[in-house]
């Protein structure tokens, strides 16, 4: 079977043109991510794929596996890490905060991420994280018919309640939560609504401050 990383090698491209094609879609995961982003400070995203969430924020640093979406996020000026979620190389305390968006479902030890984020946050940074709730409806049709997907076939997807468990387990507070996309991704032609809490939108947008 072929590992995760030469799947997003292979298909860079069209993971890449998937948010043109899907522009309201990608519009609204911006905007709920844009509410919980901090204004200021020195950032990083993990899984910055191909630069599609680090762009618009400002982000400049990203972790990325795969070289391929890594060569397309560094076109966009983006420096870019080889490295894995769960052994970032960076020193403790390093960032005001750490941007992480669909990454989890691709990882091997989500918990052992959540881990390493938490040391090189500085005191009170914060983490943020993009997810597809797999307890939501879409999230269910998404689980059942991910086989058919050339990149979510690879994927494990995750209940919010089970990473808000992670947070819970290495000592973040402050936990803020919203969701949008409440109607199939294919038939969305204009912005989503944003709401608070979880279980009825696909993306869930969580955010949590390192406890010290």
């Amino acid at each position: 079977m072929m590992n995760k990383i030469k799947v997003f090698d292979k298909y860079s491209q069209e993971y890449d043109a998937w948010f043109d094609d899907h522009i309201w879609v990608y519009k609204s995961e911006l905007r709920a991510v844009k509410m919980l982003m901090p204004e200021s400070g020195k950032g990083i995203e993990i899984g910055t794929g191909t630069g599609r969430f680090s762009v618009p924020f400002g982000i400049t640093t990203g972790v990325e596996p795969s070289r391929e979406m890594a060569e397309i996020a560094i076109s966009r000026g983006i420096t870019v890490h080889d490295a894995k979620a769960e052994n970032l190389p960076f020193d403790d305390n390093t960032f005001d905060y750490v941007l992480m968006v669909t990454t989890i479902c691709f990882l091997e030890d989500p918990l052992q991420a959540v881990r390493e984020i938490r040391r090189i946050l500085l005191p009170t940074g914060k983490i943020i994280i993009g997810m597809l709730d797999k307890d939501s409806p879409l999230g269910k049709m998404y689980e059942m018919k991910k086989h058919d997907s050339t990149i979510f076939k690879y994927a494990r997807f995750y209940a919010v309640n089970e990473v808000l468990e992670w947070l819970k387990i290495e000592g973040y507070n402050h936990v803020q939560i919203l969701q949008t996309i409440f109607h199939n991704p294919e038939e969305i032609t204009t912005l989503e609504l944003i709401k608070e809490g979880h279980g009825e939108g696909l993306f869930v947008m969580i955010s949590a401050q390192k406890n010290l």
